[in-house]
């Protein structure tokens, strides 16, 4: 599909199919609830039909302009991309992953309808909701990658829920238990002391029964109203949120008789948690409505489950969701009718059973253990010595090779990305590294990623490099790739594609890849992708402290250093990795260097394991970059895995 300048911006989503039969993937059914919820109409939207049947899908919605695709006939780019997708309106920028679109549909949304607040508001506080990838964000993960899966797992292979829960939607009952934390929490929290003491004083002069039909005082019309408010507070400071710029409680909250002003900020009354993240109605509830909806769909058939009453929060949740204006009807319009069942009440006996931490999301659990450390590294570097592990570092092939700045193109230097003089011209230098042994793998009509691009400093410079080279440039931050493309267009370049999606989301065939100071772990996942690959790769590490054991990678990664060092003798290394900085003493910042040397000594033995050459070296000169260490690999036997056992 060629796409022109005219031509509006398309989503392409995924269709399921068994035995020819059809279906919406729960990431498809979250992107077509927040179109139908947002009304929005801006994007033409395709079906991907993973059989090529082409018998179509009836949508139940008559706002969506949807057609149905196979993948022949995908754009390139898209085709290179996990759907959800949105191929923006020249055919050179792509938007991937499920957080990220729906983030963009909103925005899309608010371009069009600027009184929308409803829309803005789903993006939560200071417009970060869902903003972090999944390696950071925990409640990304869960709501873009964990609840998903169980639960798509889960309708696939159903499991007897009174015996197996999902570990994902408990560890969601345990978040929607832990205490309320928002913006100007404390004057919500004020106003509703406020409102509990009038509530007291309404008490004393009337029926506990506001229509007490056995004789006792009533309350007037005043009092009715007053105290219907006082027990509604952290609803109507939702509702509001949806209707008001600045989603603030109403206008009594602001002042507060001289006993609440002096009520200390922890003997507050807590807020009551009314949806995913707390009070208010945002982006992960979207996210987490068609999930939950279909896991409990699924439950109709066993009668008086006793799943229902584990999940006593969860189900609360269910329902507060439909009491949002605008949720029922868009909920209705792409197919999904949501039902009234409700959670049997648990006896004394019964009480609602708490996830044990063996239960929970184990992500999370891996993610943010802690590891203490005692003393330096050098009874670490001892250690690796005495087994004749050192940091070696290969020569630089051409350490005087250098791109002819003075004759390029303004929008191809580095200052044009708003940086200071002095740190272009380190940035130059960097760059001279990175472009030289890219150019010495590179072929005529071979494609060349730039991982985690930022502003496309290398990719661009890559691209008017290489002319007859693809060049794509894959970062997650929206800010950074927009300025990418405005740098693209001033140039012309048509060899260049850009992908705003976390590296993994990225999944079509390169020869090259390639990442300037990829932080702590995204090395490793770079790395992991060319190896996937077959790709060659260059990389240049940074930020080694915030190395640590994920999901996807435990270190150390190869088997040498395995049988030598613990996970806690490795941290150390990658602590003091990042004591290079040049206000440091020289004799530190040269441990700091052999630090690095040994991290990434250990990444290059475990490619060299899959059936890799790889060389470590050191950027020239060694002053562009406190973080100067450089990877080059080449697959020696193609495609392999980077999982080093």
């Amino acid at each position: 599909q060629k796409h022109s300048e005219h031509q509006p911006e398309c989503l392409y989503l995924e269709l399921s199919s068994h035995n020819y039969q059809h279906s919406l993937p729960l990431h498809t059914s979250s992107a077509l609830f927040l179109l139908s919820y947002c009304e929005c109409t801006s994007f033409k939207v395709f079906l991907l039909d993973p059989v090529g049947t082409e018998t179509g899908i009836l949508l139940a919605s008559k706002s969506l302009d949807v057609s149905v695709v196979c993948v022949k006939d995908l754009p390139a780019l898209v085709r290179g991309c996990r759907l959800p997708a949105v191929l923006g309106e020249t055919g050179r920028y792509c938007r991937a992953g499920l957080a990220v679109v729906l983030r963009h549909i909103i925005n899309r949304t608010c371009e069009a309808d600027p009184s929308r607040m409803d829309a803005l508001s789903l993006l939560g506080f200071k417009k970060t909701c869902l903003k972090a990838c999944a390696e950071v964000s925990q409640w990304t993960r869960l709501c873009e990658l964990s609840i998903p899966s169980a639960v798509e797992a889960h309708l696939q292979q159903p499991t007897n829920p009174t015996q197996h829960l999902p570990p994902a939607l408990l560890s969601l009952e345990r978040r929607l238990g832990e205490p309320v934390k928002v913006h100007n929490d404390d004057k919500i929290r004020r106003q509703k002391l406020q409102d509990q003491q009038k509530k007291k004083n309404i008490q004393k002069t009337a029926s506990l029964d506001p229509r007490d039909p056995q004789g006792g005082p009533v309350m007037d019309d005043a009092q009715l109203q007053e105290f219907h408010s006082a027990n509604g507070l952290e609803l109507r400071a939702a509702l509001a949120k949806l209707s008001v710029s600045d989603g603030a409680v109403p206008p009594t909250t602001t002042r507060w008789c001289s006993d609440i002003r002096k009520v200390k900020t922890t003997v507050l009354p807590p807020l009551e948690h009314l949806f995913a993240e707390g009070l208010y109605f945002t982006l992960t509830d979207v996210v987490l409505l068609p999930c939950v909806h279909q896991y409990l769909s699924s439950l109709r058939s066993i009668v008086g489950s006793a799943v229902l009453s584990q999940l006593p929060l969860l189900m609360r949740w269910y329902h507060r969701v439909q009491e949002v204006p605008g949720v029922l009807r868009a909920a209705e319009a792409c197919g999904m009718i949501l039902s009234s069942i409700q959670a049997p009440a648990a006896g004394p006996s019964t009480p609602a059973e708490e996830p044990q931490p063996s239960q929970v999301d184990k992500e999370s659990l891996v993610m943010t253990k802690e590891v203490h450390f005692v003393g330096g590294p050098r009874p670490t570097m001892t250690k690796l010595k005495e087994c004749g592990v050192e940091a070696v570092f290969s020569p630089h092939p051409c350490p005087s090779w250098t791109l002819p700045w003075d004759s390029l193109p303004a929008a191809v230097n580095p200052t044009e990305g708003k940086m200071s003089d002095v740190r272009a011209a380190r940035k130059r230098q960097q760059l001279n590294n990175l472009v030289a042994m890219v150019t010495e793998l590179a072929r005529p009509g071979q494609t060349v990623v730039d991982f985690c691009s930022g502003g496309g400093h290398v990719g661009i410079v890559l691209a008017h490099a290489l002319p007859d080279c693809e060049v794509i440039l894959i970062e997650n931050k929206e800010e950074s790739l927009q300025r990418a493309e405005q740098r693209c267009a001033e140039l012309g370049l048509t060899n260049i594609g850009l992908i705003q999606a976390n590296l993994d989301y990225f999944t079509g065939p390169f020869h090259i890849g390639v990442a300037l100071h990829a932080c702590g772990v995204a090395t490793d996942m770079v790395m992991e992708q060319c190896v996937q690959a077959g790709a060659g790769f260059v990389v240049s590490p940074c930020c080694y402290g915030f190395i640590q054991n994920t999901l996807k990678f435990t270190f150390p990664r190869s088997k040498m250093f395995l049988e030598t060092l613990s996970y806690k003798e490795h941290m150390i290394l990658c602590r003091f990795a990042d004591q290079t900085a040049v206000q440091l003493p020289p004799e530190r910042r040269l441990i700091g260097k052999q630090c690095m040397g040994l991290v990434d000594l250990d990444r290059a033995r475990a490619a060299e394991s899959r059936g890799y050459s790889v060389r470590v070296m050191t950027m020239e000169p060694d002053s562009c970059s406190p973080k100067n260490n450089m990877l080059v690999g080449v697959a020696r036997h193609g495609p392999g895995g980077y999982h080093d056992t």
